[in-house]
């Protein structure tokens, strides 16, 4: 199978093209490199994935007209994994052109590809973050998602629009993925656990906002992508019997399906620091802050749905999950 995977070294990009390449397939991966976080890490992950002949690498920008549709026209993918995406929701409000040109630009060219290329199944990013101002818990894909509090997260409710309607005006097969804090090997260096581990380790003092009263259903890297390549292989087929009135947003009359796809179990943020400062070996001094702007208190996935559709079940606890982060942050930064 040959597989066009964009955000390719990115934090989950990277494992996925990996994955992929050890189960057999041809991988083409497309990024910017752009300088969000330090590039270095990204190039590094491209590094591991030059040991695979079935890989090959182009810097490319999904907005990017022009080289995006001659990228589809001459590879001719099977399948898209769509993870290439600017991240973050803090950056979000300082700088929000960047996400128009990736998110939403950048989006429709990889669904122009698709469509007039034939892709079988498109594959893409949403996030946790769709769920706003949503305060009943945990998130399930059938509550409303109509109020974003970043416009990151507007972003990916955009995409998420913008997919139905290419599954529903071209019969394109589209599958949206709402990520919930992944963490792990090779994180990226905005997300909590890397700012905390980066912190812990230089003995500097950590920001814990909300003072700590927050959750998050922290997901292993390695759960994550074993759910992307289950629902890569889980094509979407229309459902007849499906409504507006009735039926869930998250399936449709097109060829279109969304998942939450997490851990489904909520770990307070304290906990969570805790557990990196067992595995560091040191003791975190922590500063109390409030509630930072287009945060939210806690995240939870409900996940049955996946479970249901392709036997989604994750299998690595926090604290397993945390020792293979701290371990790997330790070994790539040369700490002791």
């Amino acid at each position: 199978m040959k597989y066009l995977v964009t955000g390719a070294a990115g934090f989950i990009g990277a494992r996925v093209s990996e994955k992929l390449c050890q189960a057999g397939h041809q991988v083409v991966g497309i990024d910017n490199l752009n300088d969000y976080y330090d590039v270095s890490l990204k190039q590094s992950r491209l590094d591991k994935l030059a040991a695979f002949a079935s890989f090959r690498f182009q810097k490319l920008d999904l907005a990017d007209r022009e080289g995006m549709a001659k990228l589809f026209a001459d590879e001719q993918f099977q399948r898209v994994i769509h993870l290439g995406a600017q991240a973050g929701v803090r950056y979000s409000i300082t700088n929000p052109f960047a996400y128009a040109d990736s998110n939403l630009v950048g989006t429709l060219c990889v669904l122009e590809g698709c469509r007039h290329n034939k892709v079988e199944h498109l594959v893409f990013a949403s996030s946790s973050s769709t769920y706003g101002l949503n305060k009943k818990m945990p998130f399930a894909t059938c509550d409303s998602v109509d109020h974003p509090v970043s416009f990151y997260a507007a972003t990916k409710k955009a995409n998420e629009m913008m997919a139905h309607s290419y599954a529903h005006l071209y019969g394109l097969p589209t599958t949206g993925l709402r990520f919930f804090t992944v963490y792990g090997p090779w994180g990226r260096p905005d997300m909590a656990p890397m700012l905390f581990a980066s912190a812990i380790s230089a003995d500097k003092p950590i920001k814990v906002f909300n003072h700590g009263d927050m959750s998050r259903d922290f997901t292993f890297i390695d759960d994550i992508v074993a759910g992307i390549l289950l629902c890569a292989d889980n094509v979407p087929k229309p459902d007849p019997n499906w409504t507006v009135e009735q039926g869930t947003p998250a399936s449709s009359s097109a060829p279109y399906r969304v998942y939450n796809i997490g851990n489904g179990s909520p770990v307070r943020l304290m906990d969570f620091i805790a557990e990196l400062e067992n595995a560091l070996g040191k003791t975190a001094e922590k500063i109390m802050m409030p509630m930072q702007d287009g945060d939210v208190k806690a995240t939870w996935a409900d996940t049955d749905d996946l479970f249901k559709a392709v036997g989604y079940k994750p299998q690595v606890g926090i604290k397993e999950g945390v020792k293979a982060f701290a371990d790997w942050y330790r070994g790539y930064y040369g700490q002791s």
